[in-house]
């Protein structure tokens, strides 16, 4: 099941959790799983620590077949050397883009996209809806703010934003195969970024929702909500957060599965989901803190979702890459 469905340019969630009654059986679970408030949003990012890591060339079999779909059929890629930013792009790095440049959001504005005012996608608690005011500065709608949040992962960028930060960087948004590669972190073919284990030894190595999704997060994992970066064990190549916490933007146009014809293609250079076969679509990898094991098992390298391009939402950031030419192709 995905984790989301896209109506109009509006991501909500489907189900039938209405007929529960949502927020009486929220509140008696809520006392039944005991959620606990969210963490501290005291920075867990350590002055001096690496900003970017090196990974090395090598081959690593690409998705999975035992899965969601999409994440098949499984291929063997070489990859070449490039860089990586260690964590999601922050808030604090992207107000620094906008100060120098001036750079306007997709989100704030929407009206470019069909909307009657400013705004983004939020979900709400039990559902997704189009929020006004809700922007990079204001993820979660205009009563919310990043003040005090400086190392949490920006987010509501859309893939147009985020390619705009990049490019000022001097850098480039991740392919696909540049991601998963990563986010592997030279563990082949396992499961999880960590092994094959979701907590090993009862330790939890990434934000995402434990509880009954969508109406307990009992914080399990330390946080409800997005987490500053740099909270759980980087993987082997040194990466925070390429499990959880957001989905990240890549480079690459959505096709539903990972072998797709040229003229598949040609008709669709945007990308294509059948989901939403009218939609500039772009892949998002990584899953996010509202993956559950209930409803979206997308807390792993493999695991990948279509994303409407020119919509941020209030759980999708990214991280940059080293420009290069050719970065991965079949071994």
């Amino acid at each position: 099941m995905p984790e989301s469905l896209i109506v109009g340019r509006i991501w909500i969630i489907a189900g039938a959790f209405a007929a529960l009654g949502v927020a009486a059986l929220a509140v008696a679970l809520s006392g039944a799983f005991g959620a606990k408030e969210p963490a501290s949003t005291e920075s867990c990012w350590k002055a001096g620590a690496p900003e970017r890591a090196a990974v090395p060339a090598g081959a690593f079999t690409m998705g999975a077949n035992d899965q969601y779909p999409e994440e098949g059929p499984t291929q063997r890629l070489a990859v070449e050397p490039f860089d990586i930013d260690t964590h999601e792009v922050t808030n604090a790095a992207f107000a620094r883009f906008v100060a120098a440049t001036g750079y306007v959001t997709s989100a704030e504005r929407a009206t470019e996209l069909g909307f009657k005012a400013p705004g983004s996608a939020v979900f709400t608690g039990t559902s997704w809806g189009f929020v006004e005011g809700a922007s990079w500065r204001h993820p979660d709608g205009p009563a919310s703010t990043i003040e005090g949040r400086d190392d949490d992962p920006v987010v509501q960028v859309s893939l147009e934003d985020a390619r705009a930060y990049a490019a000022w960087a001097h850098r480039a948004l991740p392919t696909e195969t540049q991601w998963e590669y990563a986010a592997r972190g030279g563990l082949d073919g396992k499961e999880y970024a960590w092994g094959d284990a979701l907590t090993p030894a009862g330790t939890f190595m990434a934000n995402t929702w434990q509880g009954v999704f969508p109406l307990v997060d009992t914080g399990d994992d330390g946080h409800t909500g997005r987490a500053p970066v740099g909270c759980y064990a980087a993987n082997g190549y040194g990466l925070h957060d390429m499990i959880g916490n957001v989905w990240e933007w890549t480079a690459d146009p959505y096709y539903p599965a990972h072998r797709v014809d040229a003229a598949a293609k040609r008709a669709a250079p945007n990308g294509f989901d059948p989901r939403q076969p009218d939609m500039p679509v772009g892949v998002i990898k990584g899953g996010s803190y509202l993956c559950a094991a209930d409803y979206c098992r997308r807390y792993r390298p493999a695991a990948r979702h279509a994303q409407d391009t020119g919509l941020g939402t209030n759980h999708i950031g990214f991280r940059t890459v080293s420009m290069q030419q050719n970065p991965s192709g079949e071994e």
